[in-house]
């Protein structure tokens, strides 16, 4: 553990993508996809790769594929299918509140 990390290792920079909870009780894996979602829809290079270190890329892969498109806004999604090399997103269907 560093200064600049929690005694679990998550990065003190991503201190303001977790401002409803306390970062010093995350745990890396039970709080897995907490994680995962705030770091790929707010994080910076440095905390991004720090997440590509933490867990798998086939892990944050399954994440995107499961649970990106519910989570993340479509733009970020879109986003994060392109640069990991996954198939194209498509914008999810259904009733909408504004047709237009």
């Amino acid at each position: 553990m560093n200064d600049s990390q929690t005694a679990a290792g998550i990065p003190y920079s991503l201190r303001p993508c977790f401002q409803e909870y306390d970062i010093d009780q995350l745990d890396p894996q039970q709080h897995r996809d907490l994680i995962i979602e705030r770091t790929l829809a707010y994080g910076n290079r440095q905390e991004v790769r720090w997440l590509l270190e933490t867990y798998s890329r086939a892990r944050i892969v399954g994440w995107l594929e499961t649970l990106g498109g519910h989570r993340l806004t479509w733009r970020r999604y879109n986003l994060w299918c392109v640069l990991l090399n996954m198939p194209p997103a498509r914008r999810p269907t259904g009733a909408r509140i504004w047709p237009y």
